[in-house]
């Protein structure tokens, strides 16, 4: 064969040397800045984007009077808010900082296993946390008819936490099935997917890159807390938090806890639609007859949900070592 003659073989290897020498330096250009860094802007930058952005634009398309808004127009700008201020950078901070956007959002299809076993934890979590957000308020209402100072931090807290219910409440209101359908959609399935894919996806994976997973998921679900506003449920929101953390990190793939935000907020929705009030965020008590019967079924499903646990770690573990 003459040395002018071409060949095939020859090209298709140089070729494929070339982008890998190209993915090479790519590679190490990137990530962009630090990983804590990465976290922290997409905390910052979303929080901004969909708490003032998109409360501005809501308060330019509905006026000051939402109450007298349409429903529907709001719901569909909840939906709107999620993908555009909450998804959208999570993607596109994803693609800036890390050059790849699987580095830190996979989407593997977990086994059938994996999802029935985190499903069956998520449904113990549910009401376990119902049950500690009963005997929380218990105490506080309590320390508060004491304690002063107490009881001007749970008139403010009361103040926050009606508006919370006001605005699910309003959310949450269906006549008819279309209308419980676009419940559904705007609260259980849009929020599950838009903030999975910012928190546990782009954020917690950010912290891990530099952090211990466990602090990383424990820092997440902290941010991710605080994030939703609810004073009284900021620790049940965190110990969810942790879990759809614990469930990221396990599974290696966002699909499981999308699936486990989904089912914690479909069951909130299905809770309204039955009894006609939002349980997840009420934070009303009643007696001490209550408050025993709820520390004997906290303690009970404390109980249910490490057994719940350590099948999962078992599971992993036995996977792992085969």
């Amino acid at each position: 064969m003459s040395e002018f003659e071409n060949n095939p073989q020859q090209d298709d290897e140089e070729e494929k040397s070339r982008i890998e020498e190209k993915l090479k330096r790519a590679r190490e250009t990137y990530p962009l800045i630090s990983p804590i860094a990465a976290a922290f802007l997409g905390l910052i930058g979303g929080f901004f984007l969909y708490q003032f952005v998109g409360g501005a634009l809501t308060l330019v398309i509905f006026g000051f009077d939402l109450e007298s808004a349409s429903v529907d127009g709001l719901r569909l700008m909840t939906m709107a808010g999620e993908i555009l201020f909450i998804l959208l950078p999570a993607l596109l901070f994803a693609r800036w900082i890390y050059g790849d956007v699987s580095d830190v959002i996979s989407v593997k299809i977990p086994s059938w296993i994996e999802v029935v076993l985190f499903s069956v934890g998520i449904i113990v979590l549910m009401p376990l946390l119902q049950s500690y957000l009963y005997i929380q308020n218990f105490i506080i209402e309590r320390l508060a008819a004491n304690v002063e100072i107490i009881n001007s931090i749970k008139t403010v807290f009361d103040s926050l936490n009606d508006m919370v219910e006001k605005t699910y409440g309003n959310l949450l209101a269906a006549h008819n099935i279309p209308e419980m359908i676009l419940v559904v959609i705007a609260v259980s399935i849009v929020p599950a997917v838009c903030e999975e894919v910012m928190f546990r996806g782009y954020i917690q994976k950010s912290f891990q890159f530099k952090l211990k997973p466990f602090r990383a998921a424990f820092i997440t679900a902290i941010f991710f807390s605080l994030y939703h506003f609810n004073p009284y449920g900021f620790f049940p929101l965190a110990a969810l938090g942790l879990y759809l953390g614990f469930a990221a990190y396990l599974s290696e793939s966002l699909v499981v806890p999308i699936v486990l935000h989904f089912l914690n907020n479909f069951g909130a929705v299905l809770l309204y639609f039955i009894v006609g009030n939002d349980e997840l965020i009420n934070s009303d008590v009643t007696n001490a007859e209550g408050m025993q019967s709820n520390i004997f079924i906290f303690v009970i499903l404390i109980f249910l949900f490490t057994l719940v646990i350590f099948a999962i770690k078992k599971y992993y573990s036995k996977i792992r070592n085969a």
